[in-house]
C-alpha cells in the first residue's frame, strides 16, 4: 500500500508530513497510513499538470501515441487484477467478485478511451461550408487543459477510471483526487502510470480531506476543468466555485431513481432484478432503483418473494466466500443509513424485513437489507437518496399514475419499467424524467453508452464517445482565400505637396 503522493512523476510526502488512517470497514481496524495532501501539495500537483500540458506537449502528442499510454495502462490493471480487488474490498468493503468485476472494467474503460484516442487523429477537424468563397473555415477539437477530478468511494478505481481515461485520451492532463475512505487504488494506478512511463506531470494523485485538497483544486486557478462524482450539496458548491472562474464543470450527481413493475412482468425475473437494483455494492449506488413501484394485481406476490429472498442474501466480509453483502464504507455510512431507517419507520414507514445490524456482527460496518413499505410520499425515505442497502415499495394502479409517481422527484439520473408489453414499455421509458433508463432489467452500465442524470442529478455526461467530449474545446478557424481584401475599409491614398 503506497504511502506517498504521485506528483510530477515523483513519489512525495506531503509537504507538511500529516497522514489520515485507512480503515477496513469489515474489522474497524485501521490497516495503513495515507498521506494527507494540502494546498500545498495540489499547487505542486497543478504546476506539473500545467508545464506537462503547456509546455511539454502532451496536447501534441497523436492520438495513436496517447492510445499506446491507455493500453499500457489498461494491461498493468489486468496484470494487477486480484491483489488491486482485494485492496478495494478492505478499502471500501464490497464483496471480492464485485471488485474484481470492477477493476475489470476499470482496465477495459482505458482500452475504450485508447480506440478514441485513435479515432481523434483522423477526425479532430471538419471542415464548415460557407456562403463566402473568399473564405475557408473549420472547427478543431483540442484538450481542454488541466482538469481537476474529484472521484467517490463507492467505486473507487473504476470512477477514477471514467475520468482519467477519457481525459488522458482528450490530450488533457490530470490531478486526480480519490475520496478520502478509499484512496488505495488511485495509488495504485498512479505507480501503473509510473510503471508505464507516462510522461511526468500527466497524472498526479492527491489523497487526503476533501475539505483540504478537494477545495484546493477546485479554487486553484490552474484548473481548466473540473470533473466530479458525488453528492448533490457538494456538486452544487463546486458548481458555485467553478462560476467565479468560469470554469468547465460536469457533474454526476445523486439520484433516488424508480423502478416500474407491471403486472405483466415476470415475478422471479422482477424480483432479480429489485435485489440486483438496490443491494448491489451495498446500495451505495448513485443510480440505484430504490423506489420500487408494483402494479397492484401482482404487488402481494412480488412483495411476498421480495421479502423470503433478501432474508436469504449472505452477509459478512468481503473476502469470505459467497459473501454477497458487505460491510458500509463507513461508520458515518453506517450511522447515516440506519439514521435514515430509524426516520422512516417515525414517518409511518412498515419495516418488512431488515432495518438494523445483523445478528452476530460486533465488528464491522453492517447493515442488513432493508425493505420499506407505507412510505410516506412526503417522507425523506421516499424522496432522498439513502445510499444504503434500503428499498421503498409500493403498490400503483393505472400506467399514469406510475409514470407520475416515478417522475415526481428532484432527481433525475435512472429509472427502469419492466413489463412484457415493448408497446408499453417503450411509451413508459419516452416519459421517464432522467437520464438512464433500462427496460426490464436494472444497473447494467457499458462503458460505450452515455451515463448522466437530468434535474439535480448532474451536468454534462460521461462514458461512450460523450465521455471524451468532455475534454475537449471546439475552436473556429477560418482563412481569407481571396485575391482582394473585403472591401469595408479603403486607406486614402496619399497626397503630394
Amino acid at each position: 500500500m503506497r504511502s506517498e503522493l504521485y506528483i510530477d512523476g515523483k513519489w512525495l510526502k506531503p509537504l507538511k508530513g500529516g497522514t489520515f488512517d485507512v480503515v477496513n470497514p469489515a474489522t474497524e481496524e485501521v490497516i495503513h497510513k495515507a498521506p494527507a495532501a494540502t494546498a500545498d501539495d495540489v499547487d505542486l500537483a497543478v504546476a506539473a499538470a500545467r508545464r506537462a500540458f503547456d509546455k511539454d506537449g502532451w496536447p501534441r502528442f497523436s492520438g495513436v501515441e496517447r492510445a499506446a499510454y491507455l493500453r499500457a495502462i489498461a494491461d498493468g490493471i489486468r496484470n494487477r487484477q486480484a491483489e488491486i480487488a482485494r485492496l478495494e474490498v478492505i478499502d471500501n468493503g464490497k464483496p471480492f467478485p464485485e471488485a474484481d468485476w470492477d477493476v475489470a472494467d476499470a482496465a477495459g474503460c482505458f482500452d475504450f478511451y485508447a480506440g478514441l484516442a485513435e479515432q481523434l487523429d483522423n477526425n479532430v477537424e471538419e471542415p464548415i461550408a460557407l456562403p463566402d468563397a473568399r473564405f475557408t473555415s473549420k472547427a478543431v477539437r483540442e484538450p481542454i487543459g488541466v482538469a481537476g477530478a474529484i472521484i467517490p468511494w463507492n467505486y473507487p478505481l473504476l470512477m477514477a477510471a471514467w475520468k482519467v481515461a477519457p481525459a488522458l485520451a482528450a490530450g488533457c492532463t490530470v490531478v486526480l483526487k480519490p475520496a478520502e475512505q478509499t484512496s488505495l487504488s488511485a495509488l495504485e494506478l498512479a505507480a501503473i502510470a509510473d510503471e508505464v512511463n507516462l510522461p511526468a506531470g500527466v497524472l498526479n494523485v492527491v489523497t487526503g480531506a476533501g475539505t483540504v485538497v478537494g477545495q484546493a483544486i477546485i479554487d486553484h486557478k490552474g484548473v481548466d476543468k473540473l470533473a466530479f462524482t458525488g453528492s448533490g450539496p457538494v456538486g452544487s458548491k463546486i458548481m458555485a466555485a467553478a462560476a467565479r472562474d468560469i470554469k468547465r464543470v460536469s457533474l454526476e450527481l445523486g439520484g433516488k431513481s424508480p423502478f416500474v413493475v407491471f403486472d405483466d412482468a415476470d415475478i422471479e425475473e422482477a424480483v432479480e432484478w429489485i435485489m440486483f437494483g438496490i443491494f448491489w455494492n451495498q446500495g451505495q449506488v448513485c443510480s440505484a432503483t430504490s423506489r420500487v413501484l408494483v402494479q397492484d394485481g401482482i404487488y402481494a406476490r412480488l412483495l411476498q418473494r421480495l421479502v423470503e429472498e433478501t432474508k436469504r442474501i449472505t452477509i459478512g466480509n468481503g473476502l469470505d466466500d459467497s459473501i454477497l453483502l458487505g460491510p458500509l464504507v463507513s461508520k458515518r455510512q453506517y450511522d447515516q443509513v440506519l439514521g435514515a431507517v430509524e426516520r422512516a419507520r417515525s414517518a409511518g414507514a412498515t419495516i418488512a424485513c431488515g432495518g438494523g445490524r445483523p445478528e452476530g456482527f460486533d465488528k464491522g460496518y453492517y447493515v442488513e437489507p432493508t425493505i420499506l413499505t407505507n412510505v410516506p410520499l412526503d417522507s425523506d425515505a421516499w424522496r432522498e437518496e439513502i445510499f444504503g442497502p434500503v428499498v421503498c415499495i409500493r403498490p400503483f394502479a393505472s400506467e399514469e399514475e406510475a409514470v407520475a409517481l416515478a417522475n415526481d422527484s428532484r432527481f433525475g439520473l435512472a429509472a427502469a419499467v419492466m413489463s412484457r408489453d415493448e408497446v408499453r414499455a417503450e411509451r413508459v421509458a419516452a416519459a421517464f424524467r432522467a437520464g438512464i433508463v433500462w427496460i426490464n432489467c436494472s444497473q447494467p452500465t457499458f462503458t460505450e453508452a452515455p451515463w448522466g442524470g437530468y434535474k439535480e442529478s448532474g451536468i454534462g455526461r460521461e462514458l461512450g464517445r460523450w465521455g471524451l467530449e468532455n475534454y475537449l474545446e471546439t475552436k473556429q478557424i477560418t482563412r481569407f482565400v481571396g485575391e482582394e481584401p473585403w472591401g469595408w475599409y479603403i486607406k486614402p491614398a496619399e497626397t503630394t505637396r
